[in-house]
């Protein structure tokens, strides 16, 4: 059975991204779970990420997976496909939201699209980790409804990642309900009883730009170099 650890129901915001990454990572490392690696979801998510590895000391780097949405429902994925290329697809949730051969084929093209162009910006400054047989903590900046997260789950265990670890500073219960299939292991700071946005739990929430994660992965560049 999966273990879920929600530490508390608490409202209170966190300052910022970091805040919340060094209090996640501190949780992990109370919670004694060890991991080979950490990878943030892009844009916020790295931010995060960074703080959880300083802590943890382990690599870091990003997750570029994008899921795959169900025709007429951006939020609703049915799949996702994974920096290198691979598929996962819910057969049966695809059918019975008329994502036929065609429309996956479509979707998937379109995501392959815009995964190729994030690469472009953000791999020239940081070459992609190996995950297979790894133990991988993927991280954001939080979750509403947990889809981001699911897809990037699929893709990274597509990849042959061993185990996996899903955690993230504050989630709704739904959120968790639905990742928690599809990954090993979830951990959760902040479960409140009433969410309505993943921005409300953040005194400064404003939006990461990709010149933020650039320095964030020439950092990590310069970090692998010296632990080679």
């Amino acid at each position: 059975m999966n273990r879920i650890h929600v530490l508390s129901r608490s409202d209170e915001a966190f300052r910022d991204r970091k805040d919340a990454g060094k209090c996640l990572g501190q949780a992990l490392k109370d919670l004694h779970i060890a991991a080979d690696l950490t990878l943030g979801i892009p844009r916020g998510g790295a931010v995060v990420a960074k703080e959880v590895s300083n802590i943890l000391n382990v690599p870091l780097d990003i997750v570029l997976s994008r899921k795959l949405a169900a025709p007429n429902n951006p939020e609703l994925a049915v799949g996702a496909i994974s920096e290198t290329g691979k598929i996962f697809l819910d057969a049966v949730m695809a059918s019975s939201h008329g994502a036929d051969k065609e429309y996956i084929k479509k979707e998937s093209e379109r995501q392959k699209s815009e995964m190729e162009r994030r690469a472009a910006i953000f791999r020239k400054m940081l070459p992609k980790l190996e995950l297979q047989a790894k133990t991988v903590i993927v991280t954001d900046d939080g979750l509403a409804t947990g889809a981001t997260m699911q897809a990037s789950l699929w893709a990274v265990r597509q990849e042959g990642a061993r185990r996996l670890i899903a955690a993230v500073p504050v989630a709704s219960a739904e959120a968790v309900e639905r990742i928690s299939g599809y990954c090993d292991e979830v951990v959760v700071l902040k479960l409140p009883d009433f969410f309505g946005a993943v921005g409300q739990f953040y005194v400064k929430f404003d939006q990461t730009a990709d010149a933020e994660v650039i320095d964030i992965l020439k950092e990590e560049f310069t970090a692998r170099t010296w632990r080679v």
